[in-house]
């Protein structure tokens, strides 16, 4: 299986929601309000890896992954909650249940190696004192 960058997995993810929330909110008034918050968080993960990407500085990049993962940590909650209630049909939904799972578990890892990178840094700077 070819690896596929963080970015463009958060994008074909954000597409698969929109296409998600194209097919069924029409159909699912109950559902409008949960799904609306779905496509709010599954296509802002991708928005803000985007700006991690211009970040300022290492801490704006963190900061922003950190919004990223928060972001996809929603999403699962949301994709679950339609998954239990029915809304969505198990095999309609499970693919992005894992998929969103999957998404928090890289960016956990993206987000605790840039933040220890962040923390070496300025325990380096730090300890060195001035010359």
């Amino acid at each position: 299986m070819p690896v596929i960058d963080i970015h463009e997995r958060s994008f074909r993810f954000a597409c698969r929601i929109v296409k998600l929330h194209h097919l069924l909110a029409p159909r699912k008034i109950i559902a409008l309000s949960l799904l609306n918050q779905l496509l709010r968080s599954g296509t802002s993960i991708g928005a803000n890896l985007e700006e991690a990407k211009a970040g300022q500085s290492k801490a704006d990049f963190i900061a922003k992954c950190r919004i990223s993962l928060k972001e996809a940590r929603e999403s699962h909650y949301w994709l679950r909650l339609l998954d239990a209630t029915e809304i969505v049909q198990t095999p309609q939904i499970a693919p992005l249940v894992q998929e969103s799972n999957e998404l928090v578990a890289i960016l956990t890892t993206i987000v605790k190696k840039a933040s220890a990178s962040l923390h070496r840094h300025d325990f380096k700077a730090d300890d060195e004192g001035p010359s």
